[in-house]
C-alpha cells in the first residue's frame, strides 16, 4: 500500500480523499494556491504546499509545482480527484515518469477517451451502441449536410475533445446547419485549442443515464449500477439519482453486461464512467469519464461501496476480490449540487460565508468544504457543497432531501439551493416524468 498520497485537488473532492485516507492510515499531502491558505483541506492534511498563486493556470494545473510537492514531501502515489488535471494524459505520464504512482486509469485509456471520436469508436468496435451520426471528426461543411441529410434533423455538432457543453450546438434544420458548424468550431477552438467536431443526431426527449464501473487492471471489472443525471442546465448537471426511475433491473443488467464486457476487452484499470443518451427504451453511448465522478456519492449510497477507498486499493496492484453477483444495490439515493451562483440568474457569487449549518439525521450526506468564516474564491468551479439523500424507496428519499433542504442555511453567499427546493417539489420530478430539457424549461419559466 501507499506510503504518502498528494491529492492534487481543492475543496470538498480533496477533503473527500483525505477521508478515505485516514481511514485506511495512509498520510496526505494537499496543494494550494495562496487563495485557499486556509481552505479546510489544508487545514486538515497531514501536510500542506503551497503551489502557486490564485489562477489555476498558476497553482492547480501547474504540473511542474505539483510533481515537486510530491517530491519534496515523500508522497509515492497522486490522486487527481474530478477536474483540473485529472483526465490529462500528460499529467498522468508524468507521474508515472517521476516514479509516482498515478490514482486513476492508464494515460492511453485517458487519452484515447478524451477525444470523443476515438472514444466513439473504440465503443462501437466493442459492441457498445451508439447515437447516429458521423464515423468520426466532419472534415467540411458539405460532409456535415450530407450526414445530416442521411440521419434527419435535428442534429448536434459536438466538439471531438471537448465537454460541459462546451462547443455543442444543434442544427434544427438545413439552414441551420452552418451557423451551428461555424460556432461550435469556433467555440471548441477558443475551450480546447482543437476546433475538429463531429455529428450526431438530435434526441429530442433522452435520458442521461451513466454507468459507474471498476476495474483492477487484473480481468475483473465490475458496475455499481447506472445514475440518472438528466437534471441539467446548459449541459452542467445539477440532481443525479441512483437508480434512475426510469430503468429497471433487466434494463440495468443488460446495459451494465455490455459495459464491462467492453472495458474488459480494452484491459481498462481502476474507475470509470461510461455516459449514454437512453430514449425509446435504446441506449447509446456519448462518451467515457476517466476519472471519479461529482455524483459518486449516490453510488456508494446504494452499494455499501467507497469508491476512493477502491480507486486506491486497485492502484496499489490490489485485485478488486469480489464479481458482479456481490454487488448488492439497497434504497434510492439523491444528490443536489450545490453552487455559489445566484438561484434565479446564475451570477457567481463569490465572498465570505458568515454562517454554515449542514442538515444531519439518518441517511443524510453532506460532502462540503465550507465553514463558518471560509472565502470562495472567484478563480474555481462554483460548486460548494453537494446534499446526498439516501432512503428505502424513492418517495421517502424525496421526502428525505426536502427536509433536508430545509434545514440547510449558507449564509454571506447566494447559493442554488432555492433552486433545488423547487425542484424538490415539483409533482413531475416526484413522478420521476423528466428528460435532459425537463430543468432548462423550469429555469426559464422562472
Amino acid at each position: 500500500m501507499f506510503q504518502k498520497i498528494l491529492i492534487a485537488n481543492r475543496g470538498e473532492i480533496a477533503l473527500r480523499i483525505q477521508r478515505a485516507c485516514r481511514e485506511m492510515g495512509i498520510p496526505t499531502v494537499a496543494v494550494h494556491s495562496t487563495a485557499d491558505a486556509e481552505a479546510m483541506h489544508v487545514r486538515l492534511a497531514d501536510e500542506s504546499v503551497c503551489i502557486g498563486p490564485p489562477p489555476a493556470r498558476d497553482s492547480y494545473l501547474n504540473i511542474a509545482s505539483i510533481l515537486s510537492a510530491a517530491a519534496i514531501t515523500g508522497a509515492d502515489a497522486i490522486h487527481p480527484g474530478y477536474g483540473f488535471l485529472s483526465e490529462n494524459a500528460e499529467f498522468a505520464d508524468m507521474v508515472e515518469a517521476h516514479g509516482l504512482t498515478f490514482i486513476g486509469p492508464s494515460a492511453d485509456h485517458i487519452r484515447m477517451m478524451g477525444d470523443k471520436i476515438a472514444a466513439k469508436t473504440a465503443m462501437a468496435s466493442l459492441g457498445v451502441p451508439l447515437v447516429p451520426g458521423s464515423d468520426g471528426e466532419l472534415a467540411s461543411l458539405e460532409e456535415a449536410r450530407r450526414v445530416a441529410g442521411r440521419i434527419g434533423y435535428p442534429v448536434l455538432i459536438k466538439a471531438a475533445a471537448g465537454g460541459g457543453g462546451r462547443g455543442m450546438k444543434v442544427a434544427k434544420d438545413a439552414d441551420g446547419l452552418e451557423d451551428a458548424w461555424r460556432l461550435a468550431r469556433t467555440e471548441a477552438a477558443a475551450a480546447f485549442g482543437n476546433d475538429a467536431v463531429y455529428l450526431e443526431k438530435y434526441l429530442d426527449r433522452p435520458r442521461h443515464i451513466e454507468l459507474q464501473i471498476l476495474a483492477d487492471g487484473h480481468g475483473s471489472v465490475v458496475h455499481f449500477g447506472e445514475r440518472d443525471c438528466s437534471l441539467q442546465r446548459r449541459h452542467q448537471k445539477l440532481v443525479e439519482e441512483a437508480g434512475s426511475p426510469a430503468l429497471d433491473a433487466a434494463a440495468r443488467d443488460a446495459l451494465g453486461a455490455t459495459a464491462t464486457a467492453a472495458l474488459r476487452q480494452l484491459g481498462y484499470r481502476n474507475a470509470g464512467t461510461l455516459e449514454f443518451l437512453w430514449q425509446d427504451g435504446q441506449f447509446a453511448f456519448i462518451e467515457m469519464n476517466t476519472r471519479l465522478q461529482v455524483e459518486h456519492p449516490v453510488t456508494e449510497m446504494v452499494c455499501g461501496i467507497d469508491l476512493v477507498k477502491e480507486q486506491i486499493r486497485v492502484a496499489a496492484g490490489a485485485e478488486l476480490g469480489y464479481g458482479q453477483d456481490e454487488v448488492r444495490f439497497s434504497g434510492h439515493a439523491i444528490e443536489c449540487r450545490v453552487t455559489a451562483e445566484d438561484p434565479e440568474t446564475f451570477a457567481p457569487s463569490a465572498g465570505r460565508v458568515t454562517a454554515f449549518h449542514a442538515p444531519g439525521g439518518l441517511g443524510v450526506r453532506v460532502d462540503s468544504a465550507l465553514y463558518a468564516g471560509a472565502s470562495v474564491p472567484p478563480w474555481y468551479d462554483s460548486m460548494v457543497a453537494k446534499l446526498i439523500v439516501h432512503a428505502p424507496t424513492r418517495e421517502e428519499a424525496i421526502a428525505r432531501l426536502r427536509r433536508a433542504l430545509a434545514e440547510f442555511a449558507v449564509v454571506g453567499i447566494k447559493t442554488t439551493l432555492p433552486l433545488h427546493e423547487r425542484i424538490a417539489a415539483h409533482p413531475e420530478f416526484a413522478a420521476g416524468d423528466y428528460t435532459i430539457h425537463w430543468l432548462e424549461r423550469l429555469v426559464t419559466a422562472g
